[in-house]
């Protein structure tokens, strides 16, 4: 609707989790080395966490589409707490078929794979997205397929993305086992008003627009207004493109802002920006799994 009037060249704050618009802020940058890391020195568990829209998946998407061609990599995105096994799922996610359905074959199916892999020179990375849906068992099953791996090779590596509720989780005393074996972690926060800027000019340039389409006063009203929830600042952000071109505006204000608020709490949408402020819910128990487990 708004791209030729703003003579862009793609839509700068689409909701889509594209790899391409992947804003490296300092946080941002310091997760994806730490999944570089992970992998390079074959952590047999990584953890990476954020609360809803901090940008896990974009920042996911972007790595995977970046690793070593001699990493097999199994993508489980469509988790939820009525999964009765992983197994099915990492079996679908890596294209093997079992010989049957029974809980054994699909293990040894598994197992097989990952041996066959590593016969070849390759590693493999099984990613678990929404992690935090897992339950325990499931997470245990987790922890016993990673038994592939000896003591001086390394055939499977597992990374979990999800919520703040997944480190929770893992703080429970019938999963230290598991936890213990998380070598490698990053929680991932909102974005500083900084950043915020930074990441506004850097979408909208990858899009072929101007940075100075949003004045420095609009991104610090749009900054407080979202919490510097990186999915939220593009929904504002979004709305106020469409609003500049009905009103024929050439730059965001704060004035046509506040109409965009305006308008949302009018119609009752929701959730309202700012209503309900977004905070890091990182259990301090739980925020460095190792350090107490040594």
């Amino acid at each position: 609707m708004y791209k030729n009037y703003f003579h862009l060249t793609a839509m700068p704050f689409a909701m889509n989790p594209d790899p391409g618009f992947l804003y490296p802020s300092s946080q941002h940058a310091a997760a994806l080395t730490m999944l570089e890391y992970a992998v390079e020195s074959q952590a047999p568990f990584c953890l990476l966490t954020g609360e809803i829209g901090s940008g896990k998946t974009t920042l996911l998407r972007h790595f995977l589409r970046n690793l070593d061609k001699k990493i097999t990599v199994g993508l489980i995105s469509n988790t939820h707490r009525q999964f009765s096994s992983i197994h099915p799922w990492a079996l679908s996610s890596f294209g093997i078929a079992p010989h049957d359905d029974s809980d054994i074959a699909q293990y040894e199916a598994l197992i097989d794979y990952f041996v066959q892999e590593y016969a070849k020179g390759r590693r493999t990375l099984m990613v678990v997205d929404e992690a935090h849906n897992l339950t325990p068992t499931i997470l245990e099953e987790l922890r016993l397929l990673s038994n592939v791996n000896s003591e001086c090779d390394l055939s499977l590596q597992v990374l979990l993305v999800g919520q703040p509720e997944l480190r929770t989780k893992l703080a429970q005393p019938e999963l230290e086992q598991f936890a213990q074996r998380v070598s490698v972690d990053f929680h991932l926060g909102p974005l500083t008003l900084e950043d915020a800027r930074a990441y506004i000019g850097h979408r909208l340039t990858v899009a072929g627009g101007d940075p100075s389409l949003f004045h420095p006063e609009s991104i610090a009203f749009i900054h407080a207004r979202t919490a510097g929830v990186p999915r939220l600042i593009n929904q504002l952000c979004d709305l106020a493109l469409v609003y500049a071109f009905a009103d024929q505006q050439g730059t965001i204000t704060v004035q046509l802002l506040q109409h965009v608020l305006l308008d949302r709490k009018q119609r009752g949408a929701i959730p309202l920006f700012g209503e309900r402020p977004v905070v890091q819910r990182v259990p301090a128990a739980a925020a460095n799994l190792n350090s107490e487990r040594g």
